[in-house]
């Protein structure tokens, strides 16, 4: 427990984000070190992909040591290279781009659109070309990006493939179909601040039957150790590229846990969300502030509640003033088209004004899956109190 004292009270700190066990994650961690087998592709391994297999209805799945080396893993089986070029949003983490970059690829940084936060496809079709290898939107906050427009301009550039970042959106849904279902790869992170976690890891999704030999291959150093497995060949050796990316089974162990216990995880999160839109829509006007859209094409996967502050300089007076009173608060991403790391990978300017303004007015509100209600409506008091304070 963090007390933190403030000039207005001594006050139980609110963090941004507090892990928390959701099930059998303790037991199944015991259970995996007994079985002996804590590397990669073990038995809680095996389970976990069952089991999102099933709900996100892929072709395989590999579990990760993060969303970022899934990433990676992507550009590889896309054999990404130099001439080749991936357009990804502006407004996103720094390695949705950067797994893309190691392989030598041009970025090319595509706006978001200003309601949804997600990759804009206006901005897209601006930038994608014959060279055009992927284009990588993210389902931010949970809420899925504008898939009706994107896939059919991806799939108009044959050489182009559609990956979904889909970091923040896994039992989300568009249209029916799962998040993460629609490209031809899709990564997942279990990050500790994900909805379901593992501490570190992550997951590729691959929804097409073609890829899935080669991503076993790539995935087990480069080697044909899954054909060896399968008793196809008697020993197995190195035949391709690759590298380390499995997940150990004692993370997937723990994550099992918390996967198990995804319909009351995913409700409570909806619970929280929903008490705080309902506080804090009618205070728009008077507030100076914009709350997260509600769409009835799509289930939001619930990952975070944002609120987008008006005013040059404003946002970081809330801030400061919040984190006084105890409340963890934050900002969120710096857009990467002004970033001095993307300069080696790009070959043109790029004009994102809806990921400048977003980055400088966002706040991200304290939300987790025990998040209790008094403390989300202290969050609503702080945050009212501070945005009245610089109105």
């Amino acid at each position: 427990m963090t007390v933190l004292r403030s000039r207005y009270m001594t006050v139980e700190r609110i963090p941004l984000n507090r892990s928390s066990l959701q099930g059998n994650e303790l037991s199944y961690v015991q259970e995996a070190i007994s079985t002996g087998h804590s590397a990669s592709k073990g038995p809680f391994s095996n389970r976990v992909v069952d089991l999102l297999r099933t709900e996100l209805g892929a072709a395989d799945i590999l579990l990760t040591t993060s969303c970022t080396s899934a990433l990676e893993l992507s550009a590889m089986l896309l054999n990404v290279q130099p001439g080749f070029n991936v357009i990804v949003p502006s407004y996103t983490f720094v390695t949705t781009a950067s797994a893309f970059a190691r392989s030598g690829a041009e970025l090319r940084f595509a706006d978001i659109d200003p309601v949804t936060l997600c990759i804009d496809p206006d901005s897209v079709s601006a930038l994608i070309d014959s060279s055009t290898r992927a284009v990588v939107p993210v389902h931010y906050a949970g809420r899925a990006a504008d898939i009706n427009r994107l896939a059919p301009l991806v799939e108009a550039h044959g050489n182009a493939a559609l990956i979904e970042d889909n970091a923040h959106g896994l039992f989300g849904s568009h249209g029916g179909s799962p998040l993460g279902s629609f490209g031809r790869f899709s990564t997942l992170s279990f990050h500790e601040t994900k909805n379901f976690s593992c501490g570190e890891g992550g997951a590729l999704v691959i929804n097409e039957k073609r890829d899935v030999a080669r991503a076993h291959t790539l995935y087990d150093k480069g080697t044909n150790r899954a054909a060896f497995l399968d008793g196809r060949v008697d020993r197995y050796t190195w035949i391709d590229q690759g590298s380390s990316f499995g997940m150990s089974d004692l993370l997937a162990a723990f994550l099992l846990g918390q996967i198990e216990q995804r319909t009351d995880v995913m409700g409570r999160r909806q619970k929280l969300f929903t008490r705080y839109l309902k506080q804090l829509s009618p205070l728009e006007a008077s507030l100076g502030i914009e709350v997260p859209p509600i769409s009835g094409t799509h289930r939001s996967a619930y990952h975070m509640f944002y609120v987008l502050v008006s005013g040059e300089g404003r946002r970081d007076a809330v801030l400061r003033e919040l984190n006084e009173s105890g409340i963890g608060a934050t900002f969120h991403y710096q857009p990467l088209h002004r970033s001095e790391g993307s300069r080696p990978w790009v070959k043109r300017n790029f004009d994102c004004p809806i990921s400048d303004s977003v980055s400088s007015r966002i706040i991200r509100l304290p939300f987790f899956n025990t998040l209790t209600d008094s403390e989300c409506d202290r969050v609503v008091e702080a945050l009212s109190t501070a945005l009245s304070h610089t109105a």
